[in-house]
């Protein structure tokens, strides 16, 4: 990060391109946000195999049939023990069970020269274990050794434990990696969502995915500064990144509405009014819902009212409901009805509507909070006012508090809501 950061006070404009197999949080939340590029490689090397993983308390026999097996095919095992002091009380150990077995120590305080010629031993078979720290986290490349035994794994991070993993199983042979760590009961709910997010996310390329549960774990750290980790598991990755949305949204709309005068005069973003609203709720005093007679299981009802939550588009309702009617028969009216919010809310998005109600037969419209919000000079809001002005009997414009919302009458149903959207929306 500091070698970065000096590269870009020698020059202001330069371009930084990071390579990395996990993203760290914030990088990994600039790029889900739009501030970077991020691309994934997932193609991996020919003839590479996925890095067996299991986690295991500590325990002699499976660290001896482990090395054993090893060594039985010719190839050379990693020891990972972060504590020098404990390194002596390993190698006996492993020279205990394995008479035959040659073990080399390596660690951050030997001499340059001693521990080159450690590595540069191992590298020509000399030793068949190369008992260490994570001085071969980055650096290393050992095709021979695809066996990777690292103890105390509940103290490493998400990154640290997969770079580790990444030492073995660089050839074309089926590589192992023996995670030891306390009774998973023991451990903090981090460290157990740690170890088994890298057990269970192995294949080839799953990088990316590691660094996901890592920005759902330690959060998105702060913006700005240095500090990498930070509260986004209190709220949740969804809540949080609707909270920034709506922040960047906000900022661009009202403090630098200026510099953004040619966009929202161009109607490059503006025009459908989807840039000033990310958010549509309804409310509704009608009978939307699945009944207990038509879907009976109520976590069968749950799961599916959230799946709703989440269409946007025609095809994605379409295929919804094949679903359902294939599954559970006719869809009855209120279920219908219940389905049909979904493209109300995005055509109210479009039209820069951030609240629908639809209650005691009428349809209220609530535009953007902000009063003076270049949103009542976009192409959106004028659609609304010529609705408005082709139905002046239906229609009634209100600002009450600053909030500017308009009702319209003669609403019974959702789907008499939707089309007069649609209609606004083709005006």
């Amino acid at each position: 990060m500091s070698v970065k950061e000096k590269l870009r006070q020698l020059k202001v404009n330069v371009d930084t391109l990071t390579m990395t197999a996990t993203p760290i949080p914030r990088t990994l939340q600039f790029s889900l946000m739009g501030a970077r590029d991020l691309s994934v490689i997932q193609t991996p090397p020919p003839n590479r195999y996925p890095i067996q993983t299991e986690v295991h308390t500590f325990n002699e026999d499976i660290i001896t049939e482990a090395i054993n097996f090893e060594m039985s095919r010719n190839g050379q095992v990693f020891f990972v023990n972060n504590r020098i002091q404990n390194l002596g009380e390993l190698r006996t150990l492993i020279e205990r069970n394995i008479p035959d077995c040659r073990v080399c120590v390596g660690h951050g305080q030997m001499q340059p020269e001693e521990l080159e010629k450690i590595i540069l031993g191992f590298a020509n078979y000399d030793y068949d274990v190369l008992l260490a720290t994570t001085i071969i986290e980055s650096g290393i490349d050992i095709p021979n050794a695809n066996t990777i035994i690292i103890n105390q794994a509940q103290n490493f991070g998400l990154s640290d434990l997969h770079q580790m993993r990444g030492r073995v199983g660089r050839g074309n042979k089926k590589a192992f990696c023996y995670l030891l760590a306390p009774p998973l009961p023991s451990l903090s709910p981090e460290a157990r969502r740690r170890l088994q997010a890298i057990e269970n996310f192995s294949d080839l390329g799953s990088g990316i995915h590691i660094a996901m549960q890592d920005l759902d774990i330690r959060g998105a750290g702060n913006m700005l500064g240095a500090e990498q980790s930070g509260f986004i598991a209190d709220l949740g990755y969804e809540t949080y990144q609707k909270i920034l949305a709506e922040a960047v949204t906000e900022l661009k709309n009202e403090e630098f509405a200026d510099l953004y005068a040619e966009e929202i005069k161009a109607g490059e973003e503006k025009i459908s009014g989807e840039g000033f609203v990310d958010e549509c709720n309804v409310e509704s005093d009608l009978e939307l819902l699945f009944p207990g007679d038509y879907i009976p299981s109520s976590s069968e009802r749950m799961l599916l009212y959230r799946e709703l939550d989440k269409l946007e588009l025609d095809t994605e309702v379409e295929a919804f409901q094949a679903r359902l009617l294939d599954r559970f028969g006719p869809i009855p009216p209120e279920g219908k009805e219940l389905i049909r919010i979904v493209p109300l809310r995005r055509l109210a998005k479009r039209l820069g509507i951030e609240k629908v109600f639809l209650k005691a037969g009428r349809m209220s419209l609530f535009f953007v909070s902000h009063p003076d919000s270049p949103y009542f000079q976009s192409q959106a809001f004028g659609k609304i006012i010529n609705y408005m002005t082709r139905y002046p009997r239906a229609c009634n414009l209100r600002d009450q508090n600053g909030r500017r919302s308009m009702v319209i009458k003669e609403v019974p149903t959702v789907a008499d809501a939707v089309r007069i959207l649609q209609e606004m929306v083709a005006l």
